[in-house]
């Protein structure tokens, strides 16, 4: 057993992570990743080998590994609990341009066309010049918000 992160939980950790398992009233990602660390285990004997981890709770040998990884680098808390998001998207258009969008969808199309698409409510979109550049899947969550 030739392996870089080895768990060896401390009694009180042990004991917390049997409780968490025995009560099975947390999200399964956490109790997954609880049984992963108890049987993983070196502190009373041998710990179960990843092959042995990954048939029994049908997981990829890759989370073993990070579990195995964020344990010993970062500590219990960290592997049971999620990361929060780390991308924050901004809004592309304020409400004023959505308003201008949405009089543009409700007004008559084009000539020749008998209704707006995305695409075209999008190039009149800037062609009015209410912004420099807008993605039709904009303009599209844009319209879908208010139906």
């Amino acid at each position: 057993m030739n392996k870089k992160y080895l768990v060896k939980l401390t009694d009180e950790e042990r004991q917390g992570l049997q409780t968490l398992v025995s009560k099975g009233r947390t999200a399964a990602r956490t109790i997954t990743r609880a049984w992963i660390l108890l049987k993983a285990d070196l502190g009373l004997g041998s710990g179960w080998s990843d092959e042995e981890i990954r048939t029994t709770f049908t997981v990829g040998l890759a989370t073993i590994y990070r579990v195995r990884q964020t344990f010993v680098e970062e500590g219990l808390e960290a592997v049971l609990t999620r990361r929060p998001k780390s991308r924050h998207r901004f809004r592309t258009l304020d409400g004023e341009q959505e308003a201008h969008l949405i009089a543009l969808a409700c007004s008559k199309p084009p000539l020749g066309r008998r209704r707006w698409t995305i695409r075209l409510l999008a190039g009149k979109f800037v062609e009015l010049g209410h912004c420099d550049h807008v993605c039709p899947e904009t303009v599209r969550q844009t319209l879908k918000k208010t139906n």
